[in-house]
């Protein structure tokens, strides 16, 4: 483990390496989570790249009847579509002994999106503060859908805000679903699944700067940073 005087960070020789150690230290967490509470709560991101996490993991020796997954931000699709995330979750994750795994996706369709914000913030409000959380971070130092500059940030990154908030990136013609800041810090083990050379130099950028600039500081400080260069 290596370790700078601002992040907690530990590198891997390679990505192979990191997505394979980083599926057990998710394993190992979850065990000390089931073993301190009758369920637990994972939340994961999407995207491509913790995809190889995903797969170890759902072959992980636990008591999946236990544990509720959520993800971290989702585009406002059905899953048919190629950008859901949780279509992802249900593909790489949501298999093998990880099939037995309690997940709410969500996209409505018979609601729009910022009654489904506040719906499934009343509703998944007991699910916090997160078990387990994992993020990935955007080169340009977004985390969930936590986007730098965007008008819905300020709103999101309130002490106050409430657990999930629609978010329009500008060019973007999907909208966005995200949880907010409250909620992702107050998780009680943060994992930041990072590789590139280029992130590793935009973390430490990061610390420099405000959230409203570099949203992933708000995680920063309780966070354990999984990185490789390639």
């Amino acid at each position: 483990m290596a370790e700078d005087n601002t992040m907690n960070i530990v590198e891997y020789p390679d990505r192979d390496t990191l997505m394979t150690q980083v599926a057990e230290v998710l394993t190992a967490d979850l065990a000390t989570a089931l073993e301190r509470k009758q369920s637990v709560t994972l939340v994961v991101p999407g995207g491509s790249t913790p995809g190889p996490v995903f797969d170890i993991l759902s072959t992980a020796e636990i008591d999946w009847t236990r544990v509720h997954i959520l993800l971290s931000d989702e585009r406002w699709v059905p899953e048919d579509n190629a950008q859901s995330n949780a279509a992802l979750i249900r593909k790489r994750l949501l298999v093998n002994k990880a099939a037995a795994a309690r997940f709410t996706p969500y996209f409505r369709p018979d609601d729009d999106i910022e009654t489904a914000a506040r719906s499934l913030s009343g509703e998944l409000t007991g699910c916090t503060p997160f078990d387990v959380l994992l993020l990935g971070m955007g080169a340009d130092m977004h985390t969930a859908s936590l986007f730098p500059d965007t008008l819905a940030l300020a709103a999101a990154l309130k002490s106050d805000a409430q657990m999930f908030l629609p978010v329009t990136i500008a060019g973007q013609d999907t909208a966005r679903f995200t949880l907010t800041a409250p909620s992702l810090r107050s998780a009680r083990t943060i994992r930041l699944l990072v590789t590139g050379e280029n992130k590793r130099k935009a973390l430490a950028h990061a610390l420099t700067l405000p959230a409203a600039q570099a949203p992933v500081q708000i995680v920063l400080p309780r966070a354990t940073i999984h990185w490789s260069a390639t």
